[in-house]
C-alpha cells in the first residue's frame, strides 16, 4: 500500500494493513505529487468501473479488476500517450470516414470497446 507521511495514519493503522500480508510504502518527505499516478489510476477504476457494480466477494472483485485492467492498458485512450492505449498494437491502417464499427462489451456492458472492421 502505497501512502503518504500524515499524521491521521497511526500505527494502528499500519498494524491492520501488515496484519493481510500487505506492505506499506511511505511517500517521499515534502514531495506532495509522489502518489499521483496512483490516485489518478484509483480515481479511474472507481468511476469507471467500481461504483458501478455490486461486487458480491473477494474472487468478483480480482475478476472485475483482472478485466479493467487489460481494458484499461489495452484500449483505453490516455492523454499522455496522443489518444493510444499503453499497449495497443500497432495500426495497421489510417481511420476511415465510412468504415464499420464493432462494439465489444466489458463487465456485462459496464464499458463499451469500439474498433475499426476492416
Amino acid at each position: 500500500m502505497i501512502r503518504d507521511r500524515d499524521a491521521n495514519f497511526t500505527a494502528a493503522f499500519d498494524a491492520v494493513f501488515t496484519a493481510i500480508g500487505a506492505r506499506i510504502i511511505r511517500t517521499p518527505v515534502q514531495a506532495p505529487r509522489a502518489n499521483a499516478i496512483a490516485e489518478r489510476w484509483i480515481c479511474s477504476v472507481r468511476r469507471e468501473c467500481t461504483d458501478r457494480l455490486l461486487i458480491v466477494g473477494r474472487r468478483h472483485l480480482e475478476a472485475v479488476l483482472t478485466e479493467y485492467v487489460h481494458h484499461y492498458n489495452t484500449h483505453r485512450p490516455h492523454r499522455a500517450l496522443q489518444q493510444r492505449p499503453p499497449d495497443a498494437p500497432p495500426e495497421l491502417a489510417p481511420p476511415v470516414d465510412n468504415a464499420r464499427v464493432l462494439r465489444c462489451d466489458r463487465l456485462g456492458g459496464v464499458i463499451h470497446e469500439y474498433a475499426q472492421v476492416a
